[in-house]
């Protein structure tokens, strides 16, 4: 019988360990974020509110789930789509278009797109700067959802997402405050 000349990646055999840790991983990415995790702010032009996850804590969850040196990411493209300057108003409206690559350890990877924008700046550096900073941001958020609900994709039904934000998450107790003052100073 001759070998098909090309092979299906889906149904290539795993040896049993890999297929254990695949699974275990699978079960954390399957996962929703907790309340702690979720941010909401105003909507644009007074809309409603958007729930979303700050881009340090989703970097934070990928390091805990992959490991620190389990993924890595890289700017595919990034693009000034617009500067404009104003002479009346003698400020600057910036757009920057970024899109993104994650990968994995085993090569498994995604990409997605991400953008950033501002509007009425005083400097243009400051705007490019801002807005380079948004559009990479918004794009690796964006890219790691596509790995599961534990690295941001629950936030896009909006069942779960008017649920949560409805929990309430208690503060930080004072506790805690030394191990964090001790854990800064430490190097």
């Amino acid at each position: 019988m001759s070998k098909p000349l090309f092979a299906n990646p889906f149904n290539d055999s795993i040896p049993e360990d890999s297929a254990k840790r695949i699974a275990t991983l699978q079960a954390k990415l399957n996962k929703r974020l907790g309340p702690e995790y979720i941010s909401q702010r105003p909507g644009p032009a007074g809309g409603p509110k958007l729930t979303y996850a700050e881009g340090w804590k989703i970097i934070n969850l990928a390091n805990e789930v992959f490991g620190f040196n389990g993924w890595s990411s890289n700017v595919v493209n990034l693009t000034t789509d617009f500067v404009e300057y104003s002479e009346e108003s003698r400020r600057y409206n910036v757009g920057v278009t970024a899109i993104l690559r994650v990968t994995l350890r085993d090569g498994t990877h995604h990409e997605d797109v991400g953008y950033g924008m501002l509007e009425n700046s005083k400097s243009k550096a400051a705007a490019l700067d801002k807005c380079k900073k948004e559009a990479v941001t918004d794009a690796l958020k964006r890219t790691l959802r596509n790995f599961g609900n534990l690295l941001g994709n629950c936030l896009y039904d909006k069942a779960y997402a008017q649920e949560v934000v409805k929990i309430k998450v208690p503060p930080v107790s004072d506790a805690f405050m030394p191990l964090l003052i001790v854990s800064f100073n430490c190097y």
